[in-house]
């Protein structure tokens, strides 16, 4: 695993957001379909800079401007805006939990157009497609990598800060289950809750909160999935798909799926897990998450997508059985190269 910003990387940065006056044009943008990680990093980080007494930020994503019902009253919420209104030319643009360039989807110009880009991220996949990189594949989750600019730049930790980070940080952690949870995430944690948040209730708007048509879209599109033994040279797959049609007859937005990958991890059998979730009419976002037998990041960097060994992505064209094909056909080759003994 590749080595974390140099202290270079962390005066370009500093110098990148205290080189520009209180009235700079800044976009806070995160990767398609924002999970609490890339959401929670973000608005966070807004907020600190809105401490510092720049005011025109604003925070955006590609793709339809919805926030996952779970996710939705953070603190700095009023910063976001619809991608289709988002500023053509910033002065400063900042890329929060994006592993690639293709993860902005239409917001991908504003690395061209700003006069500099700032990108902040912890998957050991990330191509360094900013001018300024901080990206710390060691990182839990990229909120801890806002925490230190934060820290840095002398921005004070408050409550709807820490609420954002605590978010972040919990959502990428498995709430604190995951391989990542170190003692340094658990003091990060502590610190955030120091500031009067209450980590019982957030937890509970994030984990246990569900409208009732997403259960019951959650136990059909469960009752379609597959167990294959045999896959991942043996230690084993389980994958099922949602689609645009599944939405629909149940009355849910497509944000709700995002949270159906823990219900398919779980199962015992298999290291690693899969969930398509249809996008268009032959297009698929894919989830892939794996135990930690498997570098699934491999997987999806094969595929034209990112993310790290326990958890990644990318977006699947065509029908579903033959995207499942490739992600087959990439395990197996990913186990090769790793155990290139391995008959």
């Amino acid at each position: 695993m590749s080595a974390g910003p140099a202290e270079a990387d962390w005066a370009a940065a500093l110098a990148a957001v205290r080189g520009i006056p209180a009235d700079a044009r800044i976009l806070l943008v995160c990767h398609v379909n924002p999970d609490g990680d890339a959401l929670g990093s973000m608005l966070g980080f807004g907020l600190g800079l809105r401490r510092l007494g720049l005011r025109r930020v604003r925070a955006t994503f590609p793709g339809p401007p919805e926030v996952p019902e779970t996710l939705r009253g953070l603190p700095g919420e009023e910063l976001l805006v619809p991608a289709t209104d988002a500023d053509p030319d910033p002065n400063l643009v900042v890329c929060f939990d994006a592993a690639s360039e293709s993860r902005l989807g239409e917001l991908v110009d504003r690395l061209v157009t700003a006069d500099i880009a700032l990108v902040l991220d912890h998957h050991a996949s990330n191509t360094r497609f900013g001018a300024v990189n901080l990206v710390d594949p060691r990182a839990a989750a990229t909120s801890v990598i806002v925490d230190e600019l934060l820290t840095r730049l002398g921005v004070p930790l408050d409550a709807e800060i820490a609420e954002c980070l605590y978010v972040a940080l919990s959502t990428d952690t498995g709430s604190f289950r995951f391989e990542a949870t170190t003692p340094a995430v658990h003091r990060l944690a502590a610190r955030l809750i120091a500031t009067g948040i209450r980590p019982g209730e957030i937890s509970r708007r994030i984990y246990d909160t569900r409208p009732f048509g997403a259960v019951r879209l959650f136990g059909e599109v469960l009752g379609r999935a597959r167990l294959e033994p045999a896959a991942a040279a043996g230690r084993g797959m389980v994958w099922t798909y949602a689609t645009l049609d599944d939405l629909v007859r149940h009355g849910q937005r497509p944000c709700v799926l995002e949270a159906l990958i823990d219900s398919v991890r779980c199962t015992a059998e298999a290291d690693v897990s899969c969930v398509a979730k249809q996008t268009s009419r032959d297009e698929w976002a894919v989830s892939l998450r794996s135990k930690g037998a498997v570098d699934v990041s491999r997987v999806a960097v094969a595929l034209g997508g990112g993310g790290h060994r326990f958890a990644a992505g990318f977006t699947g064209r065509g029908a579903v059985e033959q995207m499942v094909d490739g992600v087959r056909a990439e395990l197996d080759a990913a186990l090769l190269d790793s155990e290139p003994g391995r008959p």
